[in-house]
């Protein structure tokens, strides 16, 4: 059986209004924190500078090379 709670003033609260019996044996697991989320700017910077082999001008005309748009 797998319950959850919360620790307030130092006991575990299960969620849901369960209870146990008094002198029941448990196994408390306490999940690893999540590591917050890196920026965006810092997962896209990874890629920066890798491209090959794109036209001298791919940043200036993306929208020719990207949709086919006439040339700036």
């Amino acid at each position: 059986m797998t319950l959850s709670g919360t620790v307030q003033d130092g006991v575990v609260v299960l969620d849901n209004g369960h209870e146990l019996a008094e002198g029941t044996r448990v196994e408390v697991l306490v999940p690893e924190p999540l590591k917050p989320a890196s920026p965006l700017g810092d997962a896209l910077l990874r890629h920066a500078g890798k491209a090959v082999g794109l036209p001298e001008d791919c940043a200036r005309q993306h929208d020719h090379y990207l949709h086919g748009t006439p040339k700036r």
